[in-house]
């Protein structure tokens, strides 16, 4: 079976792009710029701005009406709240349930013609909201490594409206060929063979795409092996060590796997480890809660049920070794990249089936009283590894602050049409770059530069995002503030959230200021509590599984935020390159219609009938995670809070010491304790400072917009105030229209900061010859200098906090990790372990030596992140 089937009418994939050259820009002296912002920002919060819209044409709903950003204000900003409420009133059910149809019309697999056109439409969709006009004829498509996909980052801080473009790497992935599954006769013969596909069935148009993608897994091996069969129950690290405690070798078979628990990918991993020679993975109707047709509920597409032959595609990646490429881990996926032998990706074949097949694979185990099959079971995988390219498209709205940038992000892809995952969280962000557009149209300029990503091949193992962020680490720490991911915004009826704690506070009081999206009476934050309309006994098994992971999240954090793991786009902004990060999304309970989770029915019939009827959750993602974007960009200190996260530090240590108490020697983690309090001192501290940084530039610039109000200072002299930042900073003013003044070719705005204290000197004889009103305004605009530069400082130590956990060693066995406050857990992929290298010490190794070891090098980096608080 081959990849996925083109369909008639798209583009083809594009060559190579070609590289061109592009002047480099001088580097910007970040301090300059803030002073500037923050002064024509606040000047803009006190008035409002008229504007004008062009002509609306309507087009298709993915980029709604062609209205031109074309506007004139007469100062530089909204007010914030003003700001918020227009943002608010832009996402609406109708544009995001019109926007998914288009988005799940067709397979868009990463690799394939219909992914490059969908990276094409995104592209299009940010252009039309963003006001960006073209300037060539030829798409913006530029290969990773080039001088235009370098540039188009590296000169954002030279940005002055907004561009998008997109990125092309080029990483392993694979595709299915042949796949079979057989129980043999003793002559080897096949008793039984299935159907490795998914069947279509009347009700949900999905159907037609049954074999058009193969039910398979994503970087799994090729070949074709012979076994006996055994069932290991979710296939997590534990259950293959109690069969190996109680006697029992699998070398040489074949293992049977229940989703849930842990990453499919470490399920491959630990089988592997124990010897086994190939994986078969089905779905469980008993891990769905009540929502079973032996409660009563038909299966879909007739009822909430699990289709019996619908398969969870997905890949089987080592995630916890590290994410991305296979072939480049820690460098980018560029075109003539040197590769290596992925180290984590697996050795043996596996097959994700349908619970139709499994059955009979559970059938055929109970024929004898041994836990193996009494007859041999064929698994055959034939796949096609290549180089393909992936598109990441992306986005900017430059800001005041250009050199401070928030980072949005949803992929892209998906194994089918994938209605929740990924297009209902591509749906919302769509709604968030509407309704920014709709702020660009009445003034509105960010103080900070936000970037809107869509990253692609998520699916397979993180590889767009994960390329990215290794291509641009350094910009990323150097100016990345906070980066808010959204994968899956709507599966299920239950609000969740997961994040780095110093953004828990903003996340959880946006979701406050967020109606519920069904209940006027409640707010989002209370939908963490909903558990969906399904009622029926439960399996008690499942149900404890699935409660203790439940409960293993709600213990690492009392906040209603959980900590994150991996997954999503997040991992390597977080856990590599130690950058504030978020995810949220409604997911399904016990009580949720099932989602069928990466198979054909993961569909937009699914999602306007059981998924998200009204598409009103799609809406509530929108609203909050824009709200955030928005505080967390026109902030003039960063919304971050450092102390929240020292208390939460204190908490993970506690856990920890629980966990000790099965060690041969007690560890000592009186050190590590004592720089926790250093760190919780420090950023005390820090709050102090923040507070008053911010009180004194509000006052600062309240003081020079107040002596011009009450006419202390002529208009003239007013207007040299802002003369006088201009010439400091080496800012040109621009015209009175969004697009500011283009540039002759080779000119920049580049700061004059050593111009400042010749300039100070100049300014002070001159105040000599002046009366004391003039005086008393340079002596104004000196402590707004001042101030700015004390905002400075204090948001570049909020916006690297988080960047203080990272070790350049990282963690034990997979060092491309390395963040060591929290990180997938090694044998749980998704889920979060806190104090990873010290945790799994503990846990894994059982080492009191690399426990001491672990325990130093925490306390180490600690007791610099305190000192560099202070």
């Amino acid at each position: 079976m081959g990849g996925e089937k083109v369909t008639k009418g798209l583009v083809e994939l594009p060559p190579p792009a070609a590289s061109r050259s592009v002047n480099r820009p001088h580097r910007l002296r970040n301090a300059a710029a803030l002073a500037t912002a923050c002064g024509l920002f606040y000047l803009g919060a006190t008035s409002w701005n008229t504007y004008r819209l062009g002509p609306a044409n309507l087009i298709d709903p993915l980029v709604g009406t062609s209205n031109e950003i074309s506007h004139r204000y007469k100062n530089f900003g909204l007010d914030p709240q003003k700001a918020e409420d227009i943002f608010l009133s832009s996402p609406s059910p109708q544009s995001a349930i019109s926007v998914a149809r288009v988005w799940t019309e067709k397979p868009h697999l990463a690799g394939t013609a219909n992914d490059y056109y969908s990276s094409v439409q995104q592209l299009e969709a940010f252009r039309k909201h963003l006001g960006i006009k073209s300037t060539s004829k030829s798409l913006p498509v530029f290969d990773a490594g080039s001088e235009e996909s370098r540039q188009a980052i590296l000169s954002i801080a030279h940005t002055t409206e907004p561009t998008a473009w997109i990125d092309t790497y080029y990483p392993l992935l694979n595709y299915p060929r042949e796949r079979k599954l057989e129980i043999l006769n003793e002559d080897g013969t096949p008793f039984w063979s299935a159907n490795v596909e998914e069947a279509p069935a009347e009700g949900d148009p999905a159907g037609q795409w049954y074999d058009t993608i193969g039910a398979w897994h994503g970087f799994s091996k090729g070949g074709d092996v012979q076994g006996k069969l055994v069932h290991v129950g979710y296939g997590r690290k534990q259950d293959f060590d109690e069969l190996a405690a109680a006697g029992y070798d699998l070398t040489g078979s074949i293992a049977l796997i229940r989703y849930g628990a842990v990453f499919r990918g470490l399920k491959v991993q630990a089988a592997q480890e124990a010897g086994a020679v190939g994986v078969l993975i089905y779905s469980d109707p008993r891990d769905n809660g009540a929502v079973t047709v032996e409660n009563g509920y038909e299966y879909w597409p007739n009822g909430p049920a699990l289709n019996p032959d619908s398969v969870q595609r997905g890949s089987v990646l080592f995630l916890s070794t590290y994410p991305g490429d296979p072939g480049t881990p820690g460098t980018p996926a560029y075109p003539n990249a040197n590769r290596t032998e992925g180290t984590n990706i697996p050795s043996i074949p596996s097959l994700p089936i349908s619970w139709a097949n499994a059955q009979v694979l559970l059938k055929e185990l109970g024929r004898n009283d041994s836990i193996f099959s009494s007859r041999k079971i064929r698994l055959l995988n034939r796949v096609k590894n290549e180089i393909k390219p992936i598109w990441n498209t992306m986005a900017v709205i430059p800001g005041h602050i250009r050199n401070e940038v928030v980072l949005l992000g949803n992929h892209r892809d998906a194994w089918v049409l994938g209605a929740s995952d990924p297009t209902s969280g591509t749906v919302s962000v769509h709604e968030i770059a509407k309704g920014f557009g709709k702020l660009l149209k009445q003034g509105w300029k960010p103080l900070r530069t936000i970037v809107f990503a869509s990253w692609d091949a998520e699916e397979y193992g993180l590889i767009g995002s994960t390329e990215w962020g290794e291509d641009f680490a350094d910009w990323i720490q150097e100016h990345v503030v906070a980066y808010l991911n959204v994968d899956v915004a709507s599966a299920g009826d239950r609000f969740g959230l997961s994040g780095s704690p110093s953004l828990a506070h903003i996340l959880r009081q946006a979701a406050i200021d967020v109606p519920h999206p069904s209940d006027a009476n409640r707010t989002l934050w209370d939908a963490r509590d909903d558990l969906g309309p399904f009622t029926g006994p439960i399996d008690k098994d499942a149900f404890i599984v699935q409660q203790e992971a439940e409960l293993a999240r709600n213990a690492a954090s009392g906040t209603g935020v959980s900590p994150l793991g991996s997954g999503s786009d997040y991992t390597v902004f977080l856990q590599r390159l130690g950058i504030a990060s978020s995810d949220e999304a409604f997911s399904g309970t016990s009580q949720s219609a099932v989602y069928h989770y990466h198979s054909i029915w993961d569909s937009q019939t699914w999602m306007e009938k059981y998924g998200d009827p009204g598409f009103l959750r799609h809406v509530a993602i929108a609203k909050h995670l824009g709200l955030v974007l928005l505080r967390l960009a026109d902030s003039i200190v960063l919304p971050l809070n450092t102390t929240h996260y020292a208390y939460e530090l204190e908490n993970y240590l506690d856990h920890v010491v629980e966990l000790a108490t099965g060690l041969s020697e007690t560890p000592n983690f009186t050190d590590l304790r004592h720089a926790i309090t250093k760190v919780k001192k420090a950023s005390k501290k820090l709050d102090d400072r923040k507070a008053v940084a911010e009180h004194r530039l509000k006052r600062a610039l309240e003081k020079v917009i107040h002596r011009e109000k009450q006419g202390a200072c002529s208009h003239r002299k007013f207007a040299g105030a802002r003369a006088w930042i201009k010439k400091v900073f080496g800012v040109r003013e621009e015209k009175k229209s969004y697009y500011p003044q283009k540039w002759p070719k080779g000119a920049r705005a580049t700061p004059r900061i050593g111009r400042l204290p010749a300039w100070v000197d100049e300014q002070h004889e001159r105040t000599k010859e002046h009366d004391h009103e003039e005086r008393g305004q340079h002596r104004n605009i000196r402590k707004l200098i001042r101030a700015v530069k004390e905002v400075q400082v204090v948001n570049k130590k909020l916006s690297t906090f988080e960047q203080g956990f990272l070790s350049g060693e990282g963690i034990k066995d997979r060092e491309w990790y390395r963040h060591l406050g929290v990180a997938p857990g090694k044998w749980l992929g998704y889920g979060a372990t806190t104090l990873p290298a010290l945790t799994e010490a503990i846990t894994i190794e059982k080492n009191a030596t690399l426990v001491a070891r672990e325990a130093e090098r925490l306390t180490h980096l600690l007791e610099k992140l305190a000192k560099s608080l202070n």
